[in-house]
């Protein structure tokens, strides 16, 4: 993960989190990935419990 990239922003501010709550469109750029790819890396390297949320499609 790259110093400056939003998923460290993330995970930085979440440091005493009790949970995080991202947001994921689903455009991870590899077949069958269903995260983002900020959204996959906060769910794999945060410290607490972590909500994702989808867009309702209509």
């Amino acid at each position: 993960m790259h110093a400056h990239s939003p998923a460290t922003a993330i995970l930085n501010g979440a440091l005493e989190a009790d949970l995080v709550v991202v947001g994921a469109r689903g455009y991870g750029g590899f077949e069958g990935l269903h995260l983002g790819s900020v959204a996959h890396q906060v769910v794999n390297h945060a410290r607490c419990p972590v909500a994702v949320f989808r867009p309702r499609h209509s």
